[in-house]
């Protein structure tokens, strides 16, 4: 499956349109290595996606073509959730 149709059956980014921008922008690795929209995922690849100031790793439990809102979460387990940069402000 393409990893941008990926990303929005499986909700983890709710557009296909947002997710192809995201990859595209060099933002999502698959096992390590940079992916783009029509990257194909299997069952077992980790992605890494770059949100804003977050960073998730998670990895393919399962593919499907499409899935409802309640099964959408157990196509893929979160493996790290992290945030990124220094918004730590020690004045505030």
């Amino acid at each position: 499956m393409r990893l941008d149709k990926f990303l929005k059956v499986s909700r983890l980014i709710k557009r296909r349109t947002l997710a192809k921008e995201v990859s595209d922008q060099g933002r999502i690795e698959i096992n390590g290595k940079e992916a783009k929209a029509s990257s194909t995922v299997k069952v077992g690849d980790e992605l890494t996606i770059r949100l804003g100031q977050r960073k998730v790793t998670a990895r393919i439990d399962r593919i499907q073509e499409t899935s409802r809102k309640d099964e959408a979460a157990e196509m893929y387990t979160i493996l790290k959730e992290e945030k990124l940069g220094s918004s730590e402000n020690p004045l505030s």
